[in-house]
């Protein structure tokens, strides 16, 4: 079975989100995974001291075949430099995934598929 992590950022710590909603959306759509045949895991992250090791730990969990990079962290300006850590952890961590991009949440199994 091919297996995908999801990396995103943690809507509860967007302010002015609906937390909530947003992570019943995720949840909804890493249930979507199994439905494809692949075994998921997500990771949510804030831009802080946290970010490194909480993503290297769901990294070296075990070896990924595509980890796919939300939209939230690539589309928002202030949130580039966390994107270029992710990408840098993701080859330095997990070298045999492949990296995939989704637009959305609501798309990340297309995203993950494309490299499966």
């Amino acid at each position: 079975m091919s297996s995908a992590l999801v990396v995103g950022y943690d809507p509860r710590a967007i302010p002015g989100v609906d937390g909530e909603a947003l992570g019943a959306a995720l949840d909804a759509e890493l249930a979507r995974f199994g439905e494809h045949g692949i075994d998921a895991a997500m990771t949510l992250i804030v831009f802080d001291e946290s970010a490194e090791p909480t993503l290297v730990a769901s990294l070296t969990e075990r070896p990924w075949d595509v980890v796919v990079v939300g939209g939230g962290i690539r589309k928002t300006e202030q949130l580039f430099p966390l994107f270029e850590q992710i990408v840098n952890l993701i080859r330095r961590h997990a070298p045999q995934a492949a990296i995939a991009f989704n637009t959305s949440g609501g798309d990340s199994v297309e995203a993950a598929q494309r490299w499966l």
